[in-house]
């Protein structure tokens, strides 16, 4: 039954917040091209599965042509199983991401209304989908959406089994924890004990209270369920490739961790590192976090609720930061306990003081007039190049930051002046937001994905081979769009390192064996601009009498 509340708080029907989740999880889902680097590469491994034939590359991932361990395989399998149902294209690559946001989204819900906070677990749900964080990682292919919808499963189980002693909740727990750990590894397994021992901790009386309480969790039908799913894989993996059980256990895990994985190809930051990307990623969302600093719940704390959710994103924040590999997207992972606990306390505080509302709509207001005063002023880079219809992109998104400004003025009165709408005003902004994103990475097709390369190589130079210039991840897409393994000269590729290694092949290329190459074969050799310099330096640069330049490439011709 929903609890009653002595102050005003507008409850959003429950179909206006499934209409608000599918709008931001799958809006333009298809309308840019797959984006190079991560996204190229996980959109190229499931086409290569399909393609091979070979079953041994459903165990071994392959990545233009050569063995890929990097990451267990869940997502390359059910994105394969997009794309033997609706094709090869952009939208069918980021459903997987696009599901699991949405499956997210109906957690937030389950779990509020089982315990009984229907009103917070729907602003929760329509805040965490239309923060800046998740529509950005909802809609690209990656593993960290589908670790989130995984492991979140896994830490509402565990908190249900913790507080009622279910069995069922329990086997769910331990079944969504191996599932996790075949979406991006031991990380899961790492974050749920450090959550779920945390939480533990926090309502122990005593340390055989603890030990008690962890015992619980040692019930072999639960870990037998957990080992059914999860071992699998990784015994024949190790069977199939003998190098498999050293580099997925130890260089990927442990020496990442350490930053002594090789090739070292990741960011190490500052201890501090996630802490502004964690406003970010709220985004809107985060400018209330000024209110809860001036006012008071005016209802009952439940202890044991806040320990489990500030446990659920704290703890994990932490070992990220601890880590020595560092990345934006592992915020993600955070996202859906963070948000419900952030949505429990704007509801616990009531809103009603109208200057609470209406505050972060001001602070909006004056940060979206400042940048478009910085752009305005400033030479813009890359976006002065591009153009958004008949209008250049830097003036586009300037007017599109004024309207913005002007928009956060408006859901401010609203917010101050409607109690029925309330807080529910600022998903104005994230709606008006989109669509400008939207427009700017489908502008920018020629800086972030070989896309309009390879529609240029098929049309025009379709008997010529295909050949990348030592770095493969900067046109990581390029293969995806070709249907074909490029190879690469001189590779300084880290995603092809160990690949190149393990076996001998025809994908990496040295400068001899290239120059050789060149005597009988028409190459089409894709040169990044900032490596020209370099390449011009190459004894087989005076092959070359035609080029052609594409956004951030430039286009060789023998």
């Amino acid at each position: 039954m929903q609890q009653k509340t002595n102050f005003p708080f507008p409850l959003i029907p429950l179909w206006l917040v499934w209409l608000l989740a599918v709008f931001f999880a799958t809006y333009g889902l298809g309308s840019y091209a797959i984006l190079d680097n991560n996204e190229g590469l996980y959109a190229e491994i499931p086409r290569e599965m399909l393609r091979s034939g070979d079953w041994r590359h459903w165990i071994i991932p392959h990545l233009n042509g050569l063995a890929y361990m990097e990451k267990p395989p869940l997502l390359y399998w059910l994105t394969a199983i997009s794309f033997s149902l609706f094709g090869e294209s952009e939208w069918s690559a980021r459903l997987v991401p696009a599901l699991a946001s949405l499956s997210c989204v109906a957690m937030l819900l389950r779990f509020s209304t089982r315990l009984r906070r229907m009103q917070a677990g729907r602003l929760a749900a329509a805040m965490f989908v239309s923060g800046l964080g998740v529509t950005a990682m909802s809609r690209t292919l990656m593993f960290d959406m589908l670790l989130t919808a995984l492991l979140t499963a896994a830490f509402m189980s565990g908190y249900v089994f913790c507080t009622t002693r279910q069995k069922t909740a329990l086997y769910w727990s331990f079944s969504m924890l191996a599932l996790a750990l075949l979406a991006k590894g031991f990380v899961a397994l790492v974050l749920f004990c450090a959550v779920l021992g945390g939480y533990l901790l926090t309502q122990a009386t005593s340390p055989k209270d603890f030990i008690c309480r962890l015992t619980m969790w040692l019930d072999w039908r639960g870990i037998s369920l957990f080992l059914f799913i999860a071992a699998p894989w990784h015994i024949v993996a190790t069977l199939t490739e003998p190098l498999f059980a050293w580099f997925y256990f130890i260089n990927e895990h442990v020496l990442r961790f350490l930053g002594k994985r090789e090739p070292h190809d990741y960011y190490a930051g500052a201890w501090w590192y996630y802490l502004p990307r964690m406003l970010v990623y709220l985004f809107p969302w985060s400018f209330f976090l000024p209110v809860l600093l001036f006012t008071r719940s005016r209802r009952p704390i439940n202890a044991s609720l806040q320990w489990f959710m500030a446990c659920a994103w704290i703890l994990p924040v932490l070992f990220f930061s601890v880590s020595s590999a560092k990345a934006n997207y592992y915020l993600v992972a955070v996202m859906p306990l963070a948000t419900l606990q952030l949505a429990m306390a704007l509801e616990d505080r009531g809103l009603s003081e109208r200057v609470g509302l209406a505050l972060p709509g001001l602070l909006l207001a004056a940060l979206f007039g400042i940048v478009a005063l910085m752009l305005g002023r400033s030479e813009q880079g890359w976006l002065a190049s591009l153009q958004i219809g008949a209008q250049a992109a830097s003036s586009f998104v300037r007017t599109y930051l004024l309207a913005l400004t002007g928009l956060s003025v408006v859901t401010a009165m609203l917010a101050w002046k409607s109690v029925r709408v309330g807080i529910f005003a600022y998903l104005l902004i994230p709606l008006a937001t989109l669509p400008m994103f939207l427009n700017i990475l489908q502008a920018s097709d020629e800086w972030t994905s070989a896309r309009p390369l390879a529609q240029l190589l098929q049309a025009s130079f379709s008997g010529r081979e295909v050949v990348l210039y030592e770095i493969f991840e900067n046109k990581s897409s390029l293969p995806f769009y070709l249907k074909a393994p490029v190879k690469v000269v001189g590779s300084r590729s880290s995603d092809l390192f160990w690949g190149n290694k393990l076996h001998e092949n025809q994908i990496v290329l040295s400068d001899s064996a290239f120059e050789t190459a060149l005597q009988h074969q028409r190459v089409g050799l894709v040169v990044m601009n900032q490596d020209v310099s370099d390449f011009e330096t190459k004894n087989y640069y005076k092959n070359f009498k035609q080029n052609r330049k594409i956004g951030n490439i430039t286009l060789f011709l023998n």
